[in-house]
């Protein structure tokens, strides 16, 4: 099946709670100082959606965490030397060149791990310490940074810890962390098709992203996650090839009469959907679909499936 063209839409907020901690800054949440607006890396929500698949969905991940008994972590030479197999068996790498280790690594990855499919990577080769190379692949599915649709606020909270702070001691360890009491974040990405012929991606595929994104956020249940909630997810798919409108989450705006900073749920405000209705309508002729889902307590500014009907754009509900 021909794969098309396509733009992805998603809005998620997290209530009391660290969306993306920065390790060179206290592990605070991610600030644009010159905006005031919370920022999260396109590697967290790619985290998220692999979690997703693997935990939820048992999809193979190139991309996780294994320790061996001792706890020493696999590097990713060795995780690549996972898929060193034909016909399902391992096979040693002495008894290859290096051109057929990185054959028979990129078929048995490319058909193994759907994150490799959708989000390419770079993978280390190693024969011998003389022979090294690696393996290049340009991920169909691309996100920007995702950013908050307000300015937020960063509170810091300290509390006491159930333990001792040492030996013999009558002080309890104290705990320190900073959260964003709230913050509304949209992210934007592309899917490739051209890029999607060389890591063999599938609709099916797309299928599965979409649902890591939704169901993904949902499940983000650790102390430090908590509190995170889908809340709109569009995908316009395009006719043509090499076509897409570019920056949907540049057209959508959350308007509020309170202070922005003020904001504690997605109800308080409202999405304001007129600059991107404006421009699929430009562009109907050009799309194929638009496939949606919302959550019910967010407020937009139209009916989106009227609106999307009345363009004679067809639409998909995504179901979960």
């Amino acid at each position: 099946m021909k794969m098309n063209r396509s733009e992805i839409l998603f809005l998620y907020d997290a209530s009391w709670t660290n969306p993306n901690g920065d390790p060179v800054d206290e592990n605070k949440p991610r600030i644009d100082e010159e905006t005031g607006r919370n920022i999260v890396t396109d590697v967290r929500l790619k985290r998220t959606i692999r979690d997703y698949l693997y935990e939820y969905r048992g999809k193979e991940i190139f991309v996780r965490e294994i320790s061996d008994e001792d706890g020493i972590i696999q590097d990713a030479k060795h995780r690549a030397e996972d898929f060193l197999l034909e016909k399902g068996e391992k096979v040693s790498k002495s008894n290859l060149k290096l051109t057929e280790m990185k054959r028979l690594i990129q078929e048995n990855l490319l058909r193994e791990c759907i994150d490799v499919r959708l989000f390419g990577g770079t993978i280390p080769v190693e024969k011998s310490s003389k022979e090294k190379s690696s393996i290049t692949l340009t991920g169909p599915v691309q996100f920007q940074m995702g950013q908050s649709l307000h300015r937020v606020k960063l509170e810091y909270i300290k509390g006491t810890g159930a333990f001792a702070s040492g030996d013999k001691q009558t002080r309890k360890t104290f705990r320190e962390e900073y959260v964003v009491p709230y913050s509304l974040i949209a992210f934007y990405g592309v899917i490739n098709e051209k890029a999607a012929e060389h890591t063999h991606m599938t609709e099916e595929d797309v299928a599965l992203l979409l649902e890591g994104l939704w169901n993904g956020t949902k499940n983000l249940i650790s102390r430090s996650k908590v509190g995170q909630q889908p809340r709109l997810l569009l995908r316009v798919v395009y006719r043509e090839d090499c076509f897409h409108i570019g920056e949907l989450n540049r057209l959508i705006r959350f308007h509020t009469e309170k202070a922005e900073e003020e904001v504690r749920h997605v109800s308080d405000g409202t999405l304001d959907l007129s600059l991107l209705l404006e421009k699929l309508a430009e562009e109907r002729d050009k799309i194929q679909e638009v496939q949606y889902r919302f959550d019910s307590q967010m407020n937009l500014s139209h009916n989106l499936l009227e609106e999307l009907n009345r363009l004679g754009i067809e639409t998909q509900e995504l179901i979960y």
